[in-house]
């Protein structure tokens, strides 16, 4: 386990996942409290040469290898969806701490099963929503709290790109593809987060391709206590993203929420007075920052402090009843409940 006088955890990862190389560890390595050390894959080679890209010290050919190192004291998990629990499993009873790509899992019972591995091993588990730890969403946060537009009542958004290809690992539905794991997911933490309430039932309608079976087309209504979300994402739509809050003084929206930039600044807007023209709209800008970067310190942070981390295992399963859902109201055509 870590000698706590450390000031930077020493991660390990599984997988050479193109989110992992190409967006979360570019960022991990900037960071102040992680150092990225050692990388896996099934495949050596393969592992070698991100190792080699990236800086990274060791490179080991299979995930069980790189969970035995005494030196590794979290991994950071970009495995395909349905392998996220079973390897968050393995490297929580070998002491590792963890933090797995979203969604942390395929099915609420499954995300569960994790509760009691996380009380016997006593590592921290989070899923890693980036967004979470980005300055425009801490932000959203504070005006929100603050009254700024009065009460919330409405989440308006949509999350879209296009990726026909059959190969491709999302658009495998054993696997956990489609729209609504993938990108839905952030819509629905978006909902909650603002409204700071779980909704009590849910509506989808679900279009899904007649070839691969991943819904491509989600569109869904969120019932909270205190107002509605509603959304649209999508894989084979043009890329698009955008996220407003509708209160009864005013409206926050987001520019974008969830591939925030890490070259340029981000913004959001605030509208109090309604003008459609946008002219009395008040703009908030913010630095450039690497939203994975963050994530990873924070976590990084939780672990040393001995605090808890951005999003724990309860914020997952709160996430994933959410998704069980709609899928099940894609299939029943009904409202449908996220209590169980």
């Amino acid at each position: 386990m870590i000698a706590l006088m450390s000031k930077k955890i020493r991660w390990g990862v599984l997988s050479t996942a193109n989110i992992g190389l190409k967006k979360v560890l570019p960022g991990m390595l900037q960071g102040q409290h992680t150092s990225v050390t050692a990388i896996a894959s099934r495949d050596l080679a393969r592992a070698q040469e991100a190792a080699k890209a990236l800086g990274i010290a060791t490179a080991y050919g299979s995930y069980e290898e790189l969970l035995a190192d005494p030196a590794i004291d979290a991994v950071y998990i970009p495995l395909p969806n349905h392998l996220h629990v079973p390897w968050t499993i393995k490297a929580a009873e070998a002491g590792k701490h963890v933090l797995c790509e979203k969604p942390l899992s395929l099915t609420v019972a499954e995300a569960e099963t994790l509760l009691a591995v996380r009380a016997r091993t006593g590592v921290k588990i989070g899923e890693a929503f980036m967004i979470r730890s980005h300055p425009q969403w801490l932000r959203l946060r504070e005006l929100l709290d603050a009254g700024r537009i009065g009460q919330l009542r409405s989440v308006i958004g949509a999350f879209s790109y296009f990726n026909a290809d059959p190969n491709n690992i999302r658009n495998h539905v054993e696997y956990g593809g489609g729209a609504l794991y993938d990108i839905g997911c952030y819509m629905i933490q978006a909902s909650r987060y603002g409204f700071a309430q779980e909704p009590t039932r849910v509506v989808a309608l679900i279009n899904r391709d007649p070839e691969m079976q991943t819904d491509r087309l989600t569109s869904a209504i969120l019932d909270f206590p205190g107002g509605q979300a509603v959304f649209t994402c999508s894989t084979q739509l043009i890329p698009y993203q955008r996220v407003s809050f509708l209160g009864t003084q005013g409206r926050i929206e987001i520019e974008i929420p969830f591939n925030a930039p890490k070259d340029r600044p981000t913004r959001l807007f605030i509208d109090q007075d309604g003008d459609l023209f946008g002219g009395g709209t008040v703009t908030e800008t913010f630095p450039v920052c690497d939203q994975y970067t963050l994530q990873g310190d924070a976590f990084s942070k939780a672990v040393l402090d001995g605090t808890e981390v951005p999003v724990p295992l309860e914020e997952a399963i709160r996430n994933m009843a959410v998704i069980e859902a709609l899928f099940r109201s894609g299939e029943t055509g009904q409202w449908e409940s996220t209590r169980r």
